[in-house]
């Protein structure tokens, strides 16, 4: 596939693409938020699913603030233009399956959580695996300035995932919602605080 000739439009291009799918993910986790604070005794806030939500939340901020990395590619392909809109979309479809469209099939979200975990795992695990992938784009010296913490988080987060995937513990899935939360908050302090 022939590469797009260096424009500086073209990042613009993208990232107004990426903007929309990123917007549709922070409303869908906001108003699935906000019907909680709407409804609290009738769906029955689970701690779990409202960790997650904090985490995708943030997690998707972050996504945003760390895409301006894209600035730096040269030449574009479809390929990974196409790439990149597929990460964005994960995002969408993860935040889509922890807040569903209706709740009327299910007594609260600690039920909708749990027949949903292998399918919200399993996305989130990706997150984790496509998000190295996305890194390696920006380059290898982005990749190395990011230090060998990076992908031991990647990898720590995603096998985590995978092994949530299979567990119905209350007690794992509290540890690792936090777990997780902290990774994302100390990654977001250490490593992003101006954007560059």
């Amino acid at each position: 596939m022939e590469a797009i000739t260096p424009d500086p439009n073209t990042f613009f291009h993208v990232r107004v693409f990426i903007g929309i799918i990123t917007g549709l993910s922070v409303a869908r986790v906001l108003n699935g938020l906000a019907f909680l604070v709407q409804h609290p005794r009738r769906e029955h806030v689970y701690s779990v699913h409202i960790g997650w939500a904090l985490f995708l939340l943030l997690a998707v901020m972050h996504f945003w603030w760390f895409e301006i990395g894209l600035a730096k590619i040269e030449r574009w392909t479809f390929e990974l233009y196409f790439f990149v809109i597929f990460y964005a979309a994960l995002f969408f479809f993860t935040c889509a399956v922890l807040f569903p469209d209706k709740m009327s099939e299910y007594p609260n979200y600690r039920d909708y959580f749990h027949t949903r975990q292998k399918w919200f795992y399993g996305l989130l695990a990706s997150l984790f695996i496509v998000d190295l992938a996305d890194t390696a784009f920006k380059g290898l010296e982005h990749f190395r300035s990011l230090g060998l913490f990076y992908p031991m988080r990647q990898i720590g987060l995603s096998v985590l995932a995978l092994i949530a995937m299979w567990i119905r513990n209350y007690r794992y899935h509290v540890a690792f919602v936090v777990v997780a939360l902290i990774a994302e908050i100390v990654w977001i302090l250490n490593q992003f605080e101006v954007l560059n």
